[in-house]
């Protein structure tokens, strides 16, 4: 049996996304569609490792050596056509902990930083956290599919915006960025001054016949305005190893950098199990990868023309990776409340609220398809059994 069609129970294993249901929903009877990680294990090369490193007993400190930098190093190359120096690589133990680094790093109180909403919830906190002012250039849905409007990011890059932080590909519309979509964004920010952060967790998980471009990739000049924030967590269902790193071509800025992360106590380490982890992953993982990315697409495909057939008051926006789908209720005609209490309680599926993206997130959900296709199909059918039974 494919490891991707086995079902794993993960329940009592202190497993946010199976354990915190009744935090979360106020209930047990939900299945969860949540939390961004995967219902599938590691590939076998990484659970291996880990056996082996845990057999040997020791857990002291730990060096990132080069045989961890190097598997970066040749993923990068190999999987984004990507060249990048270890010497550019900081540690950190997640991407949302690198991007709070990054705003104290290079931006002041008070300074605007841009953001393309609705996103990623966690980015709102990055700039108000640190008393920054919060600019939105919001994502345009154009007959199902979410574009820039260049016009309104102009406008708000030249009112002062010192940083932007970018989500590419993007999590929750699922857009991967396009090379002439990244080309003007980099000018732009370029022609105003405007230092580019950007999460790029999701990187590897792209659909069959789409291409992820580091946006530091387009030339020299962009990678000089760009701190670019990476980890295997996504791709390879790792999140609870906290192993991430932040790619800084320019020495000034990188310097910058690590003194901000050693101002917070992080020392340029990762734990043990997690450097053993993302080493295994990024040298063995490939072929595992390949098949989820396929077997996404094939879910994909599945809930979107399920939803067409038997409950057409749902689109899922067309997407073009990532594990997230950005399902539009708008027909139902609720709230953003009493959608969320509808798939609860009707539906008996947890999904996460499109409200909480922010602007234009309202009359969304937001559903994880990472998971064998049986749940897959149970978490459809009840969501479409719930719709069709308010027209009865």
């Amino acid at each position: 049996m494919s490891i991707f069609k086995e079902i794993f129970d993960r329940k009592n294993t202190r497993s946010v996304k199976w354990d915190m249901l009744q935090a979360m929903f106020q209930s047990d009877d939900v299945l969860p569609m949540w939390v961004a990680d995967m219902d599938f294990k590691a590939p076998e090369a990484v659970n291996e490792a880990l056996i082996k490193r845990a057999q040997h007993g020791i857990y002291g400190y730990t060096v990132i050596d080069e045989a961890v930098s190097g598997s970066i190093i040749n993923w990068l190359e190999k999987r984004h056509n990507w060249t990048v120096d270890p010497t550019w690589l900081s540690y950190s133990n997640g991407v949302v902990t690198s991007l709070h680094i990054a705003v104290q790093a290079f931006t002041e109180p008070k300074d605007k930083i841009l953001i393309q909403t609705p996103v990623y919830p966690p980015f709102y906190n990055v700039i108000k956290a640190h008393d920054r002012e919060l600019v939105k250039n919001p994502l345009v849905n154009k007959d199902n599919y979410y574009t820039i409007d260049f016009a309104d990011f102009e406008n708000k890059l030249k009112s002062g915006v010192k940083a932007f932080i970018l989500c590419s590909p993007h999590n929750p519309v699922g857009r991967v960025w396009k090379k002439e979509e990244l080309e003007e964004m980099a000018r732009l920010c370029l022609k105003y001054d405007v230092m580019i952060f950007s999460d790029e967790i999701h990187a590897d998980l792209v659909f069959p016949g789409q291409k992820h471009i580091p946006i530091a990739s387009l030339s020299e000049e962009v990678a000089d305005h760009t701190i670019t924030c990476m980890a295997p967590s996504k791709t390879f269902n790792l999140a609870g190893l906290d192993a991430s790193y932040v790619i800084t071509s320019n020495n000034e800025n990188r310097k910058k950098l690590d003194a901000s992360f050693n101002k917070q106590g992080f020392h340029n380490q990762l734990n043990t199990m997690g450097n053993t982890a993302m080493e295994a992953a990024y040298t063995h993982g490939k072929p595992w990868l390949d098949e989820l990315n396929s077997l996404l697409e094939s879910h994909t495909n599945y809930v979107t023309e399920m939803f067409d057939q038997h409950a057409p008051e749902l689109k899922v926006v067309k997407t073009e990776g990532t594990y997230l789908l950005w399902v539009d209720c708008s027909a139902l005609d609720m709230d953003s409340t009493s959608l969320n209490k509808f798939m609860i309680e009707k539906a008996r599926v947890g999904l996460n609220a499109g409200a909480s993206y922010g602007e234009g997130g309202d009359q969304y959900m937001r559903m994880n398809i990472a998971c064998p296709r049986a749940t897959l199909e149970e978490g459809v059918k009840r969501i479409i059994d719930a719709v069709q039974a308010l027209t009865k």
